[in-house]
């Protein structure tokens, strides 16, 4: 957590860590690949690698040499390549970007510059500078994007150019967890203030209490042993189960499984990062849209939990009554808690990480894989737009669902238990799964 109190120093020291951390892992994601790869587009969805890159540094210019440090612009005559909101991602590969050595280039002298800046600036005072926002914003933009080129590598047809270790095995007392849990009903406090999360964005903000009745919700993401039953059971070829919206979608677009995956010799098997293996029954099931995680739950007697739910039983502490920073408490994110940081690029095994579980046993709440919930995305009362109307406000509404936790792509940085991404309910290259809830039965 980002402490208001701790010194300009330590606050200085942290602010240059992240930003090196992200750049460290923007070169990892760059490098690994010829010039050919980094200035393809991999799919329509996706920005060519070396658009990011230059988007990346564009971004870090706009933000902190020109509206913090005040500084004259390095490249004016490129803002409009890299605004995201000007041009669509399949139509970026048509405009004239930076090649990769020059965009690397500029990413270079920018960063020199930023450094320089951090170096001498007051951390106080200004909203941007207060805490050092502003840096602590550009590194969660950077990893946000880092992200984004590492789902562009799922999608690349090409050699495997990233390994990774395999994630932690679950523990022994895996297979001997309830099914779900009960999470009380009650008051709880979501969202997070300044004073308690500086660096938290817009949309987390402000805190507020919401009421939540009894429910039950999994103790790990649904799996893909789970989801494969779905599928056999003919859950693609029955429109019961589905949202008009994704039964129409699915008869549109043939689906029949989760993307990437495929039936071969009697077995299911899936590509990730270029390997062709088969698909874990064990493993979070990962690159489904919200229609299909909405008729699995559907399928299983259950729903999709509400935001409001999925952030109650990851922060709300029933014995203090308080909201965690993350499920465990509000220590950092370490390996002992989280499947985090690109550290290994598929999700851990489901129980896995007993020492992130929630005050009341839910696991896994924090990466592994993004959730799917059944919210859409929304302001929160009293929600004020910071610092630009366009990182959320003008997504806020239906067409959008809500995505809580964070996956294995996800670093630190851009992972609490406020966190809140969004995309369309179609989207499956995202590393999304999801877990299900149910209402909590009333006795009279």
């Amino acid at each position: 957590m980002t402490d208001l109190h701790v010194s300009s120093e330590a606050l200085r020291r942290q602010a240059y860590d992240v930003l090196t951390a992200a750049r460290a892992r923007t070169a990892l994601l760059t490098d690994c690949v010829d010039d050919a790869e980094l200035t393809a587009q991999h799919s329509p969805l996706m920005s060519p690698l070396v658009w990011d890159l230059a988007h990346i540094a564009n971004q870090e210019e706009l933000w902190l040499l020109r509206a913090v440090g005040g500084r004259e612009a390095l490249r004016p005559d490129i803002d409009p390549l890299y605004d995201a909101f000007e041009h669509p991602r399949a139509a970026r590969p048509s405009l004239p970007l930076l090649a990769p050595r020059e965009a690397r280039t500029y990413a270079a002298e920018v960063r020199g510059r930023v450094l320089d800046l951090l170096d001498g600036a007051r951390l106080e005072g200004d909203p941007l500078l207060s805490a050092a926002f502003a840096f602590g914003m550009v590194a969660q933009h950077e990893q946000q994007h880092d992200e984004t080129m590492l789902i562009t590598h799922q999608l690349r047809r090409g050699a495997a150019a990233l390994t990774a270790p395999a994630p932690p095995p679950a523990p022994e007392d895996a297979a001997r967890l309830p099914a779900e849990v009960l999470v009380p009903g009650g008051p709880f406090t979501m969202g997070v203030s300044h004073d308690d999360e500086p660096w938290a964005l817009d949309n987390e903000r402000p805190a507020h209490v919401r009421l939540v009745p009894d429910f039950f919700i999994d103790t790990v993401p649904v799996t893909c042993g789970a989801y494969r039953r779905f599928i056999e059971d003919g859950g693609y070829g029955d429109p019961r189960w589905w949202d008009p919206a994704g039964w129409a979608h699915v008869r549109e677009h043939g689906l029949h499984a989760p993307l990437f995956w495929r039936r071969e010799g009697g077995q299911w098997l899936r590509r990730r990062f270029g390997v062709v293996e088969p698909v874990p029954d064990d493993e979070p099931v990962l690159h489904v849209s919200w229609y299909e995680a909405d008729a699995y739950a559907r399928w299983a007697g259950r729903r999709l939990p509400t935001e409001a739910e999925w952030e109650k039983a990851a922060r709300h502490d029933p014995a203090t009554g308080r909201s965690r920073r993350h499920p465990w408490g509000d220590a950092p994110p370490g390996p002992e808690h989280a499947n985090l940081g690109q550290r290994h690029l598929r999700p851990a095994p489901a129980g896995a990480y007993p020492a992130g579980a929630s005050p009341l046993g839910v696991r896994q709440l924090i990466g592994d894989v993004w959730e799917w919930t059944s919210s859409d995305f929304l302001p929160y009362p009293g929600f004020v737009a910071f610092p630009y109307r366009e990182y959320s406000e003008v997504f806020f509404g239906p067409e959008y669902k809500v995505l809580r936790g964070g996956a294995f792509a996800v670093d630190p940085v851009a992972c609490r238990g406020t966190f809140r991404n969004w995309d369309y309910p179609v989207r499956r290259q995202i590393f999304a799964g999801f877990r299900t809830a149910r209402d909590a039965e009333v006795t009279v």
